[in-house]
């Protein structure tokens, strides 16, 4: 994972759940990395859905690979001598596949978020120890141009030491209710939106502190999506699904998978095999996770974050707020001006209907500085291309062949990383549960495995300084860095068998959830 792939080495990769996000993956191989990578194998528990992602590779300009069913994954492994296994399942199996990839001698890519609840991280954590090998979370937000930036400010020392931040964090009604549609509906497979998509938010803000999550305090509800809220408001109820539902031709919250031809092949045309319904309505019973969060997070480095979201805004994007003892740093970004309704669709690789939508694209972005005692000034980005920002291009870059040296951004996430944004969210989940805030570095151990936010230099952040358009002086950033330190790592231990997790087969961990794999 560290470092530029020599020229002449082609890496080998399988994908495990081959649902829409498996496309961000192999498109991008197939596309723009065939010289150093390539998909090998992949693997469902859905041939239907499997063959459907093995055409479109092949619509592509790729190479039609050989398809394993899910209790094959060993198989694949070993026959397609993989070095890279990439698991775009359902978040409550990213564990299995993760670790089992691992044990296979390979290291993992996994989708965010890592895991969902503090056992399965805990089995991560110990498998990766046992192994030697490495699972990398891919947080594509922490390469968007705006974010880095925002990340060179604070490191500069410009608004002093941060003691508060305020972020609100909304869902347009088009991004919104496809989280109430899918499989994130249930709880027990996504861990909610605090864990599927906040997961973003929350290692963001890691990343701009360096710092970690020490407590976290929750509420939440489901006050718009499902039956009981539309019959409060009065709302006509259009049955389970949108699929040949006349009275839901026209509105706003459907969508209709029949209509485009990949979700058709993907989805439609494969539910004969595991019962999955893609297009659920989003005001029908058995939605199981909240739509509405506000949080109190405090951190290791004595800042505190309250955080807003909600998944049924008009607009969607988010206004972000630092106080240090210097200044104030304010960022607002819109990804989604308005939503006007009708078809909807919120991942990439979907043939014509991704020159409409291009998932966290920006519209705009504008930060403000404000110094104490000085005049305030905005902060000029150039806006990145592609998805989330312009992030995803410059992760997947990263991913598959490697930056050019060292990252002075730090930008890879791995173990520790993945590991704190999920605690934030099962810190969310158990404060709602008890009605307490909740101790979350207690919830797993590390057994020393650094964050590499928390472990960034000094030289780094005196780097940064050289950069910033703020003009701090090095000296300045250096003795930032070199009284805040680094976090202290936990004392090594010895191996220990997972907590609270079962060693299970696939065949077993698969079948909880009616064999759904994809996203």
């Amino acid at each position: 994972f560290k470092g530029k792939m020599a020229s002449s080495q082609v890496k080998r990769y399988v994908i495990v759940g081959m649902g829409v996000r498996s496309a961000f993956y192999y498109q991008s191989i197939i596309q723009d990395f065939k010289s150093v990578a390539a998909v090998v194998g992949i693997c469902d528990t859905n041939q239907t859905r499997m063959k459907a992602a093995n055409d479109r590779m092949v619509e592509l300009g790729g190479e039609r690979v050989s398809m394993y069913k899910a209790e094959d994954f060993d198989k694949m492994v070993k026959e397609q001598k993989a070095d890279v296994v990439i698991v775009t399942t359902i978040d409550k199996f990213h564990h299995v596949y993760c670790i089992r990839a691992m044990e296979l001698g390979c290291d993992a890519i996994t989708e965010k978020p890592m895991t969902i609840d503090e056992e399965k991280l805990q089995a991560m954590i110990d498998a990766e120890k046992r192994t030697g090998k490495q699972v990398r979370v891919l947080f594509n937000y922490r390469y968007a141009p705006h974010h880095t930036k925002m990340r060179e400010l604070i490191d500069s020392d410009v608004i002093g030491e941060v003691s508060t931040v305020h972020m609100d964090w909304i869902l347009d009604c088009a991004h919104g209710s496809d989280f109430m549609r899918r499989w994130h509906r249930n709880k027990d497979t996504s861990g909610g939106i605090q864990m599927h998509k906040s997961i973003h938010h929350f290692d963001l803000v890691h990343y701009w502190l360096n710092t970690e999550p020490e407590n976290v305090y929750c509420v939440g509800s489901l006050r718009f999506y499902g039956k009981e809220n539309a019959e409060r408001r009065g709302e006509k109820n259009l049955g389970e699904r949108y699929l040949n539902n006349e009275a839901a031709k026209d509105d706003p919250f459907a969508i209709h998978i029949d209509q485009n031809a990949q979700l058709k092949k993907l989805y439609l045309e494969a539910e004969h095999e595991d019962g999955y319904i893609r297009d659920r309505n989003c005001f029908a019973e058995g939605i199981t996770i909240e739509d509405n969060l506000s949080m109190v997070i405090k951190y290791k480095n004595k800042a505190v974050m309250t955080y807003n979201t909600y998944a049924y805004a008009p607009w969607e994007g988010y206004r972000c707020v630092f106080n240090g003892s210097k200044g104030r740093i304010e960022i607002n970004v819109v990804e989604g001006g308005y939503s006007a309704g009708g078809e909807i669709v919120t991942n990439e690789g979907l043939g014509e209907l991704e020159a409409n939508y291009i998932q966290g694209g920006v519209e705009k972005t504008n930060i403000v500085v404000y110094p104490l005692w000085g005049k305030p000034y905005v902060v000029d980005v150039v806006k990145g291309e592609g998805g989330h920002g312009g992030g995803d291009p410059l992760l997947l870059k990263d991913v598959i062949v490697g930056s050019e040296g060292e990252d002075s951004f730090k930008r890879a996430a791995y173990i520790r990383d993945g590991g704190n944004a999920v605690l934030v969210g099962v810190g969310a989940n158990k404060s709602m549960e008890s009605g307490l805030p909740i101790q979350v570095q207690d919830l797993v151990k590390w057994y020393g495995i650094q964050s590499v936010v928390a472990s960034r230099s000094a030289s780094f952040v005196t780097n940064a300084s050289t950069q910033s358009v703020t003009g701090t002086s090095s000296a300045e950033s250096t003795q930032r860095a070199t009284s805040s330190g680094t976090a202290a790592a936990e004392a090594t231990g010895a191996a220990v068998p997972v907590r609270g997790f079962k060693k299970m087969g696939l065949a077993g961990a698969i079948a909880g959830a009616a064999g759904v794999m994809f996203v």
